[in-house]
């Protein structure tokens, strides 16, 4: 917050925040008296206040006159109640000012809903970013950045404006050696730190120790970082830990965001490794969690450390990049390829673009990190945005797996055997390692059957109601509609009348069945969201077999002996835009969970998957990926080299946006066309397809199938490109017309 004097200027304020667009001369609002016969404050008695209503045509400030009885407790950043038309609606006071810009008589604030300023300016200018940048509303991104309120543990902390205890900047004691090429990921020659801080898990990449320096120095270097797989203590959980470290060292606070709740507690454990504690009352100025998995209380309590200067570190998952971490100096995005990091909610924010905007508006320092490459990631290291931070290629042989791809083509002298779902030869490598330790097995898809086919003319199952595909939960289970869950009692195929069923899609359960049978008396653990036992964090050194869904692979500190990757070609067949970094990213994710060569760890992928990631994962080379799949985007105008907005809805609804748009130099709209254009019912925007949705449509109901158009223009016309989007959907509520439309900008899928 920022207090400013002057005659008519004196304001107290959010920095940073848009003025106030209601129309009309200022007058002084000190004189006047509400309907209510209420005393305005002495001191600023205007408040400007965001309400939380969804409309688009309402983001904006309004302006609210303050009770002298409110007066106190109402300052920028709390949360009020105020009257808008006929109803109390929540809002955030934005600022307190002695003229009102608005002519008429001003409604009064009902009350102050709690004394603690909830709103920094930090986060209120971030959030106003993060709105223009999707076309969305300053309401719903607050949403997003701030918890919903827990009165019990407000109260828990110091009241609102009293003194916090000091934190001291953390100290640290160790060695990081100059690298050896003397590179940087932010300047030429890197000045010196502060302090001697502990960073052997950034020794093996070139820029590393140089990356760390600059932080303890107080310098926002921003790089892109291939991490690489690696025993206990060297892996990418101690070296954010020490990143986060080296941060402290030079006085200031850091934020990671992660895609999970395992992905928080990993990080959380390297942290105490490299002594950076919890933070608690009696200690404060460690770290907090801030995921929603902890719960209401836990996630508001963490939010108030932060907001309150007690916390110097959070760690949490997507709405964490919002966190109000106070002095903030470093921003780790870990895996910014994970769907997980994409906000389902309006205005769909993604934590790469949070991040991103972030480091711009409070001059922080960036930490873009994963195994893999996004594309994304790639294209802000070719534009110098970032560095980029990786290993020389014989360190990373000697710290990676070596990979093999079980092909058709490694596989023909198998003959017949070679397209069994477990080769020979992967079934042989499976029982040679099972000595040694532990062996994982990714399966691309959860369940039992998750798709069956007519025994004798193999066509798809399908439901006799919605015609949606039908699975198997167990070997002796009914089959399942997966679309509207009706059981299929009595199938009988309308094909051939033949009512046996046969597996098309193999799942994670009958996988661990199968397996279970092959190698008896080997235990063998399953992990996954629908699994008996749940998403597994880790496994002990011995000899099992652990069957993981893609993303819920458990961890095990000696490292697993082998990995077997099955259904390559269903991991990698995938129309969306970023088919192949996705599947490459799964691959790698599991795969750095191995041993190194050099302890005779080895990654089995097994079928006929995509060429590209395929041999990307072969190579290990995740950033020759990323570079050949952005030149391609930008000879085919695809992003990230352009920018583009999906606006999906009715077809009257969609014609109207699109037709009061002024579409910058460059620009142009592509269709509408229907969303569920195949007629698979798959729509991977995640609005109901067509069939589905008339299916469970009342009888008496209309339904008007949903199109979809893009919208795109270059990179450089992008801002403008969001501002025509929104002013056209701000139109289209104010005019309260028909039909419903959703607008994403740079959605993850644009088919």
């Amino acid at each position: 917050m920022e207090a400013t004097g002057g005659a008519a200027g004196e304001q107290l304020t959010l920095a940073g925040l848009p003025e106030p667009v209601l129309p009309g001369r200022g007058r002084s609002a000190a004189r006047r008296r509400t309907a209510e016969g209420l005393e305005p404050a002495a001191s600023l008695p205007v408040a400007r206040v965001c309400i939380d209503l969804p409309p688009a045509h309402l983001d904006r400030v309004f302006e609210y006159l303050v009770p002298e009885a409110l007066s106190a407790d109402a300052v920028p950043g709390t949360r009020v109640k105020v009257r808008f038309g006929r109803q109390d609606v929540d809002g955030y006071v934005l600022a307190r000012t002695l003229d009102a810009e608005h002519d008429g008589a001003l409604q009064p604030l009902r009350r102050v809903v709690s004394a603690e300023p909830v709103l920094s300016d930090v986060v209120a200018r971030l959030a106003r970013a993060v709105a223009d940048r999707y076309a969305g509303t300053l309401a719903d991104v607050l949403r997003l950045a701030i918890p919903p309120r827990h009165a019990r543990v407000e109260s828990e902390g110091p009241a609102a404006g009293e003194p916090e205890a000091s934190v001291a900047p953390a100290t640290a004691e160790a060695t990081v050696p100059e690298a050896a090429d003397g590179s940087s990921p932010d300047a030429a020659s890197p000045p010196p730190a502060h302090g001697r801080l502990s960073g052997d898990a950034w020794l093996p990449y070139r820029g590393g120790p140089a990356f760390l320096q600059h932080l303890a120095a107080g310098s926002s270097p921003r790089a892109v970082w291939t991490a690489l797989p690696g025993p206990a203590g060297a892996r990418w959980p101690d070296a954010v830990a020490q990143a986060v470290q080296a941060c402290l060292v030079g006085g200031r606070g850091a934020l990671v965001v992660v895609p999970d709740a395992r992905d928080v507690a990993q990080v959380c454990e390297a942290l105490d490794r490299v002594e950076v504690p919890p933070c608690t009352p009696e200690r404060p100025g460690g770290y907090v969690r801030l995921a929603a998995e902890d719960g209401a209380a836990p996630r508001y309590r963490a939010f108030l450390a932060a907001l309150r200067g007690r916390a110097r570190v959070v760690v949490g998952t997507r709405a964490a990049a919002f966190a109000p971490v106070e002095d903030l100096g470093l921003v780790v995005c870990w895996d910014d390829g994970d769907d997980l990091h994409a906000e389902p909610r309006a205005p769909y924010p993604h934590v790469r673009e949070v991040v991103r905007l972030r480091a711009e508006l409070e001059g922080t320092a960036v930490l873009l990190a994963a195994h893999a490459r996004s594309v994304e990631a790639q294209a802000l290291v070719e534009s110098g945005w970032a560095r980029e931070v990786s290993a020389d290629r014989a360190v990373l042989r000697s710290r990676a797996p070596r990979v093999r791809a079980l092909t058709s083509v490694e596989l023909a002298r198998e003959g017949a055997a070679a397209s069994a779902r477990l080769p020979g030869e992967a079934w042989r490598a499976i029982r040679e390692h099972l000595a040694h330790g532990p062996v994982l097995v990714q399966v691309p898809r959860a369940g039992y059957l998750p798709a069956v086919a007519c025994g004798r003319c193999r066509a798809l199952a399908r439901c006799t109601a919605c015609h949606g595909p039908l699975s198997l939960a167990s070997a002796d289970g009914v089959p399942q509609c997966g679309w509207c869950g009706r059981l299929a009692t009595g199938w009988r195929c309308t094909e051939c009348g033949a009512g046996a069923l046969r597996s098309v899609r193999v799942g994670s359960e009958r996988t661990a069945e199968e397996l279970g049978r092959a190698f008896p008396g080997v235990p063998v653990r399953s992990s996954g969201a629908r699994s008996a036992t749940g998403v597994l964090a880790s496994v002990p050194g011995t000899p099992a077999l652990v069957v993981a869904t893609t993303g819920a692979e458990p961890v095990c500190d000696a490292g697993y002996a082998a990995a077997v990757l099955l259904d390559a070609a269903v991991a990698s067949a995938s129309t969306s835009l970023r088919g192949a970094e996705d599947a490459l990213r799964r691959w790698l994710a599991a795969a750095a969970l191995v041993r190194p060569t050099t302890d005779g760890g080895v990654v089995l992928l097994v079928g006929d998957g995509a060429p590209r990631p395929t041999q990307a994962l072969v190579r290990w080379d995740p950033a020759g990926l990323a570079a050949r799949e952005l030149a391609e985007r930008h000879e085919l105008a695809l992003p990230p080299s352009v920018r583009v907005v999906a606006v999906t809805g009715g077809r009257e609804a969609v014609r109207a946006v699109l037709a009061r748009l002024e579409l910058p130099p460059g620009g142009e709209v592509l269709g509408p066309v229907p969303v569920d254009e195949g007629g698979s019912g798959v729509v991977r925007t995640g609005v109901a397809s067509g069939r589905a949705r008339a299916a469970a449509a009342p009888a008496q109901g209309s339904f008007e199938p949903e199109v979809r158009a893009l919208v795109r223009a270059p990179v450089a016309a992008g801002d403008a490109l969001v501002r025509t989007v929104a002013a056209s959907v701000a139109v289209r509520s104010a005019r309260r017309e028909g039909g419903t439309v959703r607008v994403q900008v740079d959605p993850a899928e644009m088919l």
